[in-house]
């Protein structure tokens, strides 16, 4: 009977297949469990069960206090990048100004010399000046502002007198952005939502777990696996197949009796995190790399019993 000398040999200097199947190379894929997934009733922001929950146009809900306190740290934010933009600005002016001045002493004191002849001159044929002012090893006289430009000249070869790049500050943008879904997002269009919640005699907190809402229409307790819909004019929260059924087609809210329009129902987010998704994104993806700086050069495929 031949040996399985393919699976057994692991003395080469490189992975066999078998070896590389045992140790997880590749792609490893993973779905996402219950635990990854952000419940309904939860901040996009802190998520936790929201307190005094506000809903943006494309369905994401905060708590009044994260969103406000994000809202107002991306102001300040952008308001330190104005003013490190305009300092910027004011600087590029004042280094053109100062080289338009350079320049004009320099044509001063090219005309003072052509004028009394006390150098020698050079024509353009035999003599010309590069970009950094130098004359060359013929020079005669040398000017102040090329004994300016030799005392701050930076050398490549020592760190200290290495040139930096000078970073590039860009205007930023003036508007406030929804920490999820990355759209433009101001406070007024901001409105509040309310859950209709079971009535069971007992006096219940602010913040609410999952499973205490229900639809106020068909009386269905809201989970996870429901599609959500608010209506904007007046924050009531229904089941999808409610909102579909008679909040579209009577165009009015079925709690407050407040009128509505088609484009008022929003549909709710869930499950949508900076750590999470949901719906058609609960597959997880890790790729396992075998080879030099992975760690995983020296183990060996662990002995089949």
């Amino acid at each position: 009977m031949p040996q399985r000398h393919s699976k057994n040999n692991n003395d080469l200097a490189f992975f066999t297949y078998d070896e590389k199947r045992k140790l997880g190379y590749g792609t490893q894929k993973e779905r996402l469990g219950r635990d990854s997934i952000k419940p309904f009733d939860a901040c996009c922001l802190c998520l936790k069960p929201f307190i005094d929950p506000l809903c943006c146009q494309r369905g994401h809900v905060f708590c009044k206090e994260c969103i406000l306190e994000c809202l107002l740290a991306q102001k300040k934010d952008i308001q330190r990048k104005i003013v490190a933009h305009a300092a910027q600005q004011k600087q590029e002016r004042e280094e053109e100004e100062e080289k338009l001045m350079l320049q004009k002493a320099r044509e001063l004191d090219a005309f003072d010399q052509q004028n009394h002849g006390a150098v020698p001159q050079y024509n353009d044929k035999s003599y010309t000046l590069d970009k950094n002012g130098f004359h060359g090893a013929n020079s005669v006289k040398v000017t102040s502002y090329e004994e300016e430009a030799l005392r701050t000249m930076k050398a490549f070869w020592l760190p200290s007198a290495t040139p930096e790049a000078p970073v590039k500050v860009e205007a930023p943008a003036t508007c406030t952005i929804c920490p999820e879904g990355k759209e433009k997002l101001k406070l007024k269009t901001l409105f509040p939502i309310h859950f209709a919640e079971e009535s069971n005699g007992q006096d219940k907190p602010k913040s609410q777990k999952s499973g205490s809402f229900l639809c106020p229409s068909c009386k269905v307790t809201f989970t996870n696996t429901l599609s959500l819909v608010v209506v904007s004019t007046c924050g009531h929260v229904f089941c999808k197949k409610c909102a579909d059924s008679f909040v579209a087609i009577d165009k009015v809210c079925l709690v407050c009796n407040k009128a509505c329009k088609v484009r008022s129902l929003v549909c709710l987010e869930k499950g949508g995190t900076g750590f999470a998704g949901h719906g058609d994104h609960l597959e997880a993806t890790e790729f396992k790399h075998l080879g030099s700086g992975s760690g995983l050069g020296l183990v060996r495929p662990a002995a089949k019993t």
